[in-house]
């Protein structure tokens, strides 16, 4: 996935509000900020607007306000960006960051039993 994918941490913001919305306006985008969370009309339209020329929103235009709606689903952008932690950040090792996972996060019984689940279900796939 090109680099233009990376998302800074407002754009990121944003379009977290964009994947739960479907679709939005600039005023939908700003009506869902966390009540402490200030960014201006013109910064939140400035912003759609970046995210637009990336290609990862798109607009239509009805009347005079813009819909923004994502083209880069939440999923893609979740692999890319473990793809890419995976390769800077774990030398391409996926072994190294789940071991990470369970060696330095705090992670309880029951989380432990719901990781050895999934592992143990993706295990039973490859062997079939």
């Amino acid at each position: 996935m090109p680099e233009k994918y990376q998302l800074t941490p407002v754009e990121h913001e944003l379009m977290e509000i964009l994947w739960k919305l479907g679709q939005g306006t600039v005023r939908d985008v700003i009506a869902c900020l966390p009540p402490n969370r200030h960014l201006a009309y013109t910064s939140v339209s400035t912003i759609l607007r970046i995210l637009q020329q990336k290609k990862i929103i798109t607009a239509e235009k009805i009347g005079k306000q813009h819909i923004y709606l994502p083209v880069l689903s939440k999923e893609k952008y979740a692999a890319h960006s473990l793809n890419t932690m995976v390769k800077h950040v774990f030398s391409g090792n996926s072994v190294n960051l789940v071991a990470y996972l369970v060696n330095q996060q705090d992670l309880s019984l029951e989380e432990i039993d719901r990781i050895q689940k999934l592992l143990d279900s993706r295990k039973k796939e490859l062997a079939e």
